[in-house]
């Protein structure tokens, strides 16, 4: 991997949404998590290495920014007070493989 990083510290989990599913059906895209300091070529890599008896061909890899929620929680402890936090900011990654390509045991049997 590039940058000595392994795959699952590329690829944190696929996207399971019905945009997703398909998009990995009809297009052939298929839809990861990703932390928010990996590039494209990162991306592209870790899938090519991640199966090599499939030897498959990543065409594209399309990486949108996701803004992690800011979250309020109040408490009643004492005097009362508000908390408030984020979720973690992460990356969206869709990689659009060759015609014909599937990755296979991702999403099988959903």
């Amino acid at each position: 991997m590039s940058q000595g990083r392994a795959f699952h510290q590329v690829i944190l989990r696929p996207v399971s949404s019905e945009k997703s599913y398909s998009e990995m059906g009809r297009l052939n895209k298929y839809t990861f998590a990703c932390p928010t300091d990996v590039t494209k070529i990162d991306i592209r890599r870790a899938i090519e290495e991640a199966f090599p008896e499939q030897r498959l061909t990543v065409l594209a890899v399309n990486v949108l920014a996701v803004h992690g929620k800011v979250r309020n929680r109040q408490y009643r402890r004492g005097k009362g007070g508000r908390l408030t936090g984020k979720s973690p900011d992460w990356k969206k990654a869709v990689v659009t493989l060759a015609p014909g390509q599937k990755i296979p045991g991702l999403f099988e049997g959903v």
